[in-house]
């Protein structure tokens, strides 16, 4: 359930808010080198500027495939190469946008509360396991299901918590 959580809040980090943030980009794959390689593999992504990336490749060689990988990317950035370095100006998110960003953060926080729920079946299946082989009493397995439901409850707490602060963040002008 932890898991759950702790991916979706990556997850959120990877939407674009009004500011720059390495993790906008960092998972982009680029096609380098006869592989496929995650951005943050191939170079250094750093924020000069509250609505700047900049992407300074490890290797100078991989300039134009990393511009290319950010261009297919639909992030609704344009890179401009200067040199060895790429620059990404973040531009300001229209009240529209903001909109549809809004409803995917519903849809995550969503799967994240379905991938909780589905750990929770999990577990009282293996405590309705323990039951059946003698493991455990009648009354252990209930008091197992309540802290089992309690441990949910917290976790889809945690995820509408997490949504919310997400949701006024991408909402602020």
């Amino acid at each position: 359930m932890e898991k759950s959580v702790d991916y979706l809040v990556h997850e959120f980090n990877g939407v674009r808010t009004g500011k720059a943030s390495p993790a906008l980009v960092e998972n982009i794959d680029v096609q380098a080198y006869g592989s496929s390689m995650k951005l943050k593999q191939l170079a250094l992504i750093t924020t000069p500027e509250s609505r700047l990336l900049v992407v300074q490749p490890f290797d100078a060689s991989t300039v134009q495939d990393i511009e290319r990988a950010l261009k297919e990317s639909n992030i609704g950035i344009t890179p401009s190469v200067d040199g060895k370095i790429i620059r990404l100006p973040v531009p300001e998110l229209s009240e529209e946008r903001r909109k549809e960003l809004v409803k995917s953060l519903g849809k995550m926080a969503e799967e994240a509360r379905v991938r909780v729920r589905a750990n929770r079946r999990t577990a009282l299946d293996e405590a309705k396991k323990l039951k059946t082989a003698g493991g455990v009493s009648e009354d252990e397995l209930r008091d197992a299901e309540e802290e089992i439901q309690k441990l949910t409850d917290r976790f889809v707490k945690s995820i509408d918590d997490h949504l919310k602060h997400k949701e006024a963040e991408i909402m602020k002008v």
